[in-house]
């Protein structure tokens, strides 16, 4: 072994004997509520990403779209075609709030995405469950922020987990989640007079 290797070889044991040490300190399990907010493109490509890993592992999980209408998606068309026993998938919305420009029928149909979520949440078989785009809803007040809280707090199955997308996440739902990652918009094709890409974004 050269010295260069030796070194290198010291130096890596040294980060696992501290790696070691520091996992095991780390012996809670638990539901987590996790937040994918930020202007960047991702939020829910991430959320989905570990919805396919929850079905990989035979976890139960669900699904409830708070904004998205109608319109066919890759992850929609995939779960309901092929994963439905395992994935309850609910598309509660009917499109962006830029196109139905109807207030009360948006809040009307906010307010009956977040009673199946609860539902859903309620129901400890459900491991964990993606409220796609409800940080829209809580955005435009088509929920009352308070409850949603409320509830994540003092209902949520201690083992299951949350996972809630969306731009502008409220400042209260960011304290009390476990984890928050906020997606930074560095460049996007649309800026660039690019639509959406199939494959890309839906």
């Amino acid at each position: 072994m050269t010295v260069d290797a030796e070194r290198h070889a010291m130096k890596m044991a040294k980060k696992k004997a501290a790696r070691d040490k520091i996992m095991a300190t780390k012996t809670d399990k638990k539901g987590l509520i996790i937040v994918h907010t930020g202007k960047g493109k991702g939020k829910s490509s991430a959320a989905f990403g570990m919805i396919f890993r929850c079905i990989a592992h035979d976890m139960k999980c669900a699904v409830v779209q708070f904004i998205k209408g109608g319109m066919s998606t890759g992850e929609r068309d995939l779960i309901l075609g092929k994963f439905s026993d395992a994935c309850a998938f609910h598309t509660m919305g009917e499109g962006f709030t830029w196109e139905t420009q109807d207030r009360d029928r948006d809040t009307e149909m906010a307010q009956a995405a977040w009673e199946k979520a609860k539902e859903l949440i309620r129901d400890e078989s459900n491991k964990m469950v993606l409220l796609d785009e409800i940080n829209i809803a809580l955005r435009y007040d088509y929920l009352d922020i308070d409850e949603v809280v409320q509830f994540l707090v003092e209902e949520k199955p201690d083992m299951t987990h949350v996972v809630l997308t969306g731009r502008n996440a409220k400042d209260d739902l960011i304290e009390i989640a476990d984890l928050v990652t906020e997606m930074e918009l560095v460049k996007h094709p649309f800026r660039s007079g690019v639509k959406a890409q199939i494959g890309v974004e839906f």
